[in-house]
């Protein structure tokens, strides 16, 4: 009995079903910092760059977001397109003198605009050549290619490899690494694994509570402003650099966008991480930081409340937020130093000592010792303080007389 053998069509189509059930692949609820942060700057319409080394999912990553959010995904390879594929190409009509020379826009852009939504990937960022990366600047900020204007539905991603890791690549020019969220793109191995068995994170929207809208917009305004008045440097600081200036820096712009970020991320809810990955995303690493210290501070109960309640106050968790808030009590102890307010600082700094790290209770402790009036009893609360000022202190002597021992006179040994 002979079997007949199957045609080269057949086995094509066979083949093409097991390449449908390789591609097939569910989603669960999963937390995720990074995409977290990636969907809320989608969500704040703001332009979002991926940093990463080749190889990692970007691309995959932006493919699986499109799908979730249910928006047209339009990939464009900037590398390979002239700098009048994005600015638009020239078309004579009928009396250009009259009706001047119109810019045909691209396809892609055509289709976007035609769709009134949809994702446009811009990938490969970091190849683009200066000229390309100056045609970029007005699509990147104002949407507009040629003659069109992108409808407000279409959200704009970009990735990027670093130079060192880019096929012939350049760093991105200032203006257009000002336009950006930037976010570092790395893997995890767990989610990895878990995906290549059938089963990526899923990718979502935040959660924006109506309720919340209007005191997210004056938290945001209140932390933007109040640690720009203080450090009015921060407003605008270029990097020194090539390498820096490609990446995340402040400018009246960025802080805007980070302005957007911190409303979007209070009336969502999200995590510290997100926000802390966002906004130094946005203007760097030392600005960032100082904005986030900034934010904590702001959520501190007021010095004046806690000192009117020391035994019911609620003290942080945090050291950090704790050592802030101490000092903070102190120093409006100090502003206006009496009895009753010198005591209540003593008793908050016992409860501090009683559910904190004592080390954090001994310069408060310090500085209010040295607020005290001759006329003023000593609380029975300095002497269960005392102890810990004296050993610190100790140890401080301790320290500085090892260091002196160690210390290596100026010529020996040469």
């Amino acid at each position: 009995m002979t079997h007949a053998t199957p045609s080269h069509a057949a086995q094509l189509d066979v083949a093409d079903q097991l390449l449908t059930l390789l591609r097939t692949a569910a989603t669960e609820p999963r937390p995720d910092t990074q995409l977290e942060a990636l969907t809320l700057a989608v969500a704040a319409d703001l332009p979002v760059l991926l940093w990463g080394e080749p190889g990692i999912g970007k691309t995959a990553a932006l493919t699986q977001l499109a799908a979730a959010l249910d928006l047209p995904l339009t990939t464009v390879i900037a590398s390979v397109h002239e700098p009048s594929d994005f600015s638009g190409l020239p078309v004579l009509g009928d009396d250009p003198a009259e009706q001047g020379v119109p810019m045909a826009p691209p396809d892609w852009a055509v289709r976007l605009v035609k769709a009134g939504r949809g994702l446009l990937f811009l990938d490969e960022l970091s190849t683009a050549p200066p000229a390309v990366q100056a045609a970029l600047l007005r699509l990147v900020l104002e949407r507009r290619i040629g003659a069109l204007t992108l409808p407000p539905a279409v959200r704009i991603v970009a990735a990027a490899n670093p130079r060192s890791s880019a096929a012939d690549g350049w760093e991105l020019s200032p203006p257009l690494a000002n336009r950006f969220v930037h976010l570092q793109w790395t893997h995890d191995p767990e989610v990895v694994v878990r995906g290549l068995g059938g089963t990526w994170p899923l990718a979502t929207l935040p959660r924006l509570d109506p309720e919340r809208l209007a005191d997210a917009v004056d938290f945001a305004r209140r932390a933007v402003c109040g640690l720009l008045a203080a450090r009015p440097a921060l407003v605008h600081r270029l990097p020194s650099t090539e390498t820096r200036r490609g990446g995340p820096w402040p400018s009246p712009r960025s802080w805007e966008m980070t302005l957007r970020l911190i409303a979007f991320a209070t009336a969502a809810g999200s995590a510290r991480d997100v926000l802390s990955q966002l906004v130094r995303g946005t203007v760097g690493d030392g600005p960032g930081l100082e904005l986030l210290a900034s934010l904590d501070r702001m959520d501190l109960p007021d010095p004046e409340a806690v000192l009117a309640d020391p035994l019911g106050a609620e003290l942080p968790e945090r050291g950090d937020l704790r050592q802030a808030l101490l000092d903070g009590v102190v120093a409006v102890v100090k502003s206006r130093p009496e009895k009753a307010r010198w005591d209540a600082a003593w008793t908050l700094l016992v409860r501090a000592l009683e559910t904190g790290a004592p080390d954090l209770v001994v310069v408060p402790a310090t500085t209010l010792a040295a607020l005290r009036r001759e006329d003023w009893d000593v609380p029975p609360a300095i002497e269960r303080l005392a102890g810990v000022v004296a050993l610190s202190r100790r140890a401080d002597r301790a320290g500085r007389s090892a260091s002196e021992r160690t210390a290596v006179p100026a010529g020996v040994g040469r």
